[in-house]
């Protein structure tokens, strides 16, 4: 996975999928769902997360307070030794990641903590969950970090 071409590339469409993804509300919700869901099928058996893993390495998922009891359990910690070592509140009030890359993600892009990984890594990209026309802005955003979600985005502006 080429990590330069691909910020290039989503940078330069930045502007128009923006566009195209606030258009999107107005379509009908199932078909919109479903082209997504049928999209991230077919992107996803061609684009293998771990040569990439951009994720990983330039953002945090939130962590929720079940995501930070399971992952202190697994590293046997206290919930709060968890927070003060890996977390912090960001200005929504949001647990997230104190570092980037995550400090949980090794040299060979696997994550050390993977069946303890928070909700957010279990979800991501989310371009499969149900009413994506309610997080069209999140879509954009990942249009910017994951090459399988700017993949998905173009798919979508040649056939939808």
């Amino acid at each position: 996975m080429d990590l330069g071409k691909f910020k290039t590339e989503s940078t330069a469409k930045a502007k128009e999928n923006k566009k195209y993804l606030q258009s999107l509300k107005k379509k009908d919700a199932r078909k919109l769902d479903n082209a997504f869901h049928t999209l991230h099928e077919e992107v996803f058996e061609a684009i293998d997360c771990l040569t990439c893993a951009n994720c990983c390495k330039t953002t945090s998922p939130i962590f929720k307070d079940r995501d930070i009891d399971r992952l202190a359990a697994h590293l046997k910690m206290k919930p709060g030794d968890f927070i003060e070592q890996y977390l912090h509140l960001d200005g929504e009030n949001d647990y997230v990641l104190n570092v980037a890359p995550c400090p949980f993600l090794m040299d060979d892009n696997i994550c050390s903590v993977y069946e303890h990984r928070p909700r957010a890594c279990r979800e991501y990209p989310h371009t499969d969950r149900k009413k994506m026309a309610g997080i069209l802005s999140l879509t954009y955003k990942n249009t910017l970090v994951c090459p399988a979600v700017l993949e998905i985005v173009e798919r979508m502006k040649k056939g939808f």
